[in-house]
């Protein structure tokens, strides 16, 4: 069981485990920790109701095939509020301290989200830049400045040789000080599987090599860089573009070289776990990466202790065909009032308490 209560006024909170100690004979023992909530959650077409200037943004206006207007908007906020409100809250009462983003219009959205009663008293903060994407969707970075203090942040933009016209989601990366520890995360959304997963699959291997080299780039100016890697990948953990060029592994034990990425969320896919469905099968292409620092058994900086799809009985379609999905905003062009077609997932970081 975990216990969890408050150690001081900076709302950071500690948990109870039993650890196998790796010594013969040796019983267990029970420590105290802190404990850092960090999340990614797709947010599945956040747009304002306005029409933008120079977006494909028409579908989500109040004169657009799906009628999106003032109410709809500040529901959809408030169901995303709830959402955020309780993700991890079973281990740290505040939920995420960070957390990455998809499918976004704009920081505004965000800003207004923030604002929302469930989740207002957290003081979010967002970091966002544009990005070439021609429906106008980016992704960013949420925080909660108690925790989290950002340093520096930068775009990534994802160019294919021979493909002028190919525009997609930006990757950002957002390094800062995570309770005085220095943590870069990095929130990502790969093109999609539109037009078959095989057909598409270069896009993804490109984007992979694109957040290889961010991650590269980090860990030559520090080897020992904690790095979380985030977002919407539109592929499994099983897919090459996650194995293969980011070197993502899904034991601990292999990171034999220590530019591999450990990925807490490949044994929860083989075990039929999900982000999200198509046509009775899940996928989960909602993942969060990390490296080798993160994963060491040293506690007296923050690692990593577990991961989970946030899954709730709220979030599920109640009734009909597609029970037990992902309960979303739209489908076949008309509006349910749900969350999300995805899932969110998180990780749980752990120190000890001295």
């Amino acid at each position: 069981m975990l216990l969890v209560g408050r150690v001081n006024t900076l709302r950071i909170f500690v948990i109870a485990i039993l650890l196998s100690v790796a010594f013969a004979g040796q019983a267990q023992q029970k420590k105290e920790f802190k404990v850092v909530c960090i999340s990614f959650y797709n947010l599945e077409n956040l747009f304002d109701t306005l029409d933008t200037k120079g977006i494909n943004d028409f579908e989500f206006t109040p004169e657009g095939p799906n009628k999106w207007n003032t109410p709809k908007y500040f529901e959809k906020l408030d169901n995303l509020a709830r959402v955020i409100s309780e993700i991890g809250t079973d281990f740290t009462p505040h939920g995420p301290a960070v957390l990455g983003v998809a499918e976004i219009e704009n920081e505004t959205v965000l800003e207004d989200l923030a604002k929302r009663k469930a989740i207002a008293s957290r003081n979010y903060q967002v970091v966002h830049h544009y990005g070439p994407d021609a429906r106008g969707v980016d992704v960013a970075l949420m925080y909660q400045p108690e925790y989290f203090k950002v340093t520096n942040s930068k775009s990534y933009r994802l160019t294919i040789p021979g493909r002028d016209n190919f525009r997609t989601r930006d990757q950002l990366l957002v390094s800062g000080e995570l309770h005085g520890e220095m943590v870069h995360f990095i929130v990502t959304h790969w093109p999609s599987r539109r037009g078959g997963e095989s057909r598409s699959r270069p896009l993804r291997i490109a984007a992979a090599e694109l957040g290889r080299h961010i991650i590269d780039s980090l860990q030559a100016a520090d080897p020992n860089a904690k790095v979380i890697f985030m977002g919407d990948l539109n592929d499994n953990p099983d897919n090459v573009s996650v194995t293969k060029y980011m070197k993502a592994v899904p034991e601990i034990d292999k990171m034999k070289n220590g530019d591999e990425l450990y990925n807490p969320f490949y044994n929860l896919y083989k075990r039929g776990i999900g982000t999200l469905a198509w046509r009775d099968t899940w996928s989960l292409f909602d993942m969060i990466l990390v490296t080798k620092p993160l994963v060491e058994t040293d506690y007296s900086s923050y690692r990593f202790y577990r991961a989970n799809v946030f899954n709730k009985k709220f979030l599920q379609q109640p009734t009909g065909r597609f029970k037990g999905y992902p309960f979303r905003s739209y489908a076949g062009g008309q509006y349910l009032g749900g969350y999300s077609d995805h899932f969110p997932t998180y990780i749980l970081l752990v120190k000890e308490v001295e």
